[in-house]
């Protein structure tokens, strides 16, 4: 019997690491030195060389971006009862910390013109709940939020902004760094982001007491004395010094994951906006996108799932859009402000295998599958 060759899977967004070996520099001198300890060289030298490179003024590395928005929202002060306004539109690790805090989420529709938070909701939402004590902003798939209108609205209303930018390391909103406009940002490496650590998150602020604040929290909360002393509530959340030299080698090719993000979406742009029913993600002149994933509508009889399915069949991974929190079964008791804009995207969305492994072969074999179905 003819054996059959199973096709190489192609992912999402997988993890991956760079050719050039910077990580293991970092990792060897860290063994070299047994330094294996939770902290090091390695996290302060990430925590230094992130910061740098978006524009902050002080980081804290943490071992997730959900450590980074729970802690974010601690450091602002969001605690019992407390009203923090979040998107619908993200995944749940943006919404899960505002309930550690005990806080109360109150869900923003989106727009279609960035498929982020919609500043005329907010200003709806504004009006419903005006004793607000924090908004959190996502950056979806590495699209820019409108963070002039945004943070004009947050400041009005004297509330603490909180970047989700967990999607959008390397985008810029008007040629400076996401997760720089609030009082604070979040990045994440989790194994599938633009740059991985495997795991881990990073906290931005220009702040630097705030960010003081925070690594001590997260380090146990452990007081300067002799013995083991404890004022306040502590959590285990820092990075670890190896997991942050993997790090600081990704950091060093940043700007070669997003080019070859913008190759991958130009591709399946030019290849299959003219299929009935297709529609890429927003373009707007103020919004430079790593294109985290490369997503589309499709309003014509070709719906998502025969998207999915047929590129399953071929071993090649896709996801429909982010179903809305306000969807959720576990957040669906809470309120929500808006129409169906985000109910919309997540119907008629695709995220298309955007990871910078794929060969331009890779490529090809996806966008023919695809116009298969036409």
């Amino acid at each position: 019997m003819e054996s059959t060759k199973v096709k190489e899977r192609i992912f999402l967004s997988s993890p991956h690491m760079s050719d050039e070996g910077y990580e293991m520099q970092y990792i060897k001198e860290a063994f070299d030195t047994n330094w294996i300890a939770p902290l090091g060289e390695n996290v302060n030298g990430f925590e230094k060389e992130l910061a740098e490179k978006v524009g902050a003024k002080a980081a804290a590395a943490l071992s997730s971006g959900t450590a980074a928005i729970h802690m974010a929202l601690k450091a602002a002060g969001v605690g019992e009862g407390d009203i923090v306004f979040c998107p619908t539109l993200t995944f749940s690790a943006t919404a899960n910390p505002i309930i550690y805090q005990n806080a109360i989420p109150v869900f923003i529709d989106s727009d279609y013109e960035t498929w982020n938070m919609s500043p005329k909701v907010l200003e709806e939402a504004f009006e419903k709940y005006p004793e607000v004590k924090a908004v959190l902003v996502v950056h979806l798939y590495g699209l820019s939020a409108d963070m002039d209108k945004i943070i004009e609205i947050c400041r009005r209303h004297n509330v603490a902004v909180i970047e989700d930018a967990a999607e959008s390391l390397g985008t810029y909103y008007k040629g400076k760094h996401t997760g720089t406009f609030g009082d604070y940002g979040i990045f994440s490496f989790n194994g599938n982001k633009i740059i991985t650590t495997s795991g881990g998150g990073m906290l931005v602020a220009d702040n630097e007491e705030r960010i003081a604040k925070v690594r001590f929290w997260s380090t146990q909360s452990r007081d300067q004395a002799r013995h083991y002393q404890h004022s306040e509530l502590g959590f285990n959340y820092r990075m670890s010094n190896v997991v942050a030299g993997i790090g600081r080698g990704q950091l060093k090719i940043l700007d070669q994951r997003v080019a070859k993000k913008n190759y991958i979406f130009e591709f399946y742009k030019r290849e299959l906006s003219g299929l009935d029913g297709v529609k890429f993600m927003p373009s707007n002149e103020w919004n430079e996108p790593n294109y985290w994933l490369s997503s589309m509508i499709l309003t014509g009889e070709v719906r998502p799932i025969d998207v999915m399915e047929a590129l399953g069949k071929e071993n090649i991974e896709s996801r429909s859009v982010w179903k809305p929190m306000h969807m959720q079964p576990f957040f669906e008791k809470y309120d929500f402000v808006g129409t169906d804009v985000a109910e919309k995207l997540f119907e008629n969305g695709v995220c298309l295998p955007s990871d910078t492994k794929m060969t331009g072969e890779d490529l090809k074999r996806v966008v023919e599958i695809i116009k298969g179905l036409w």
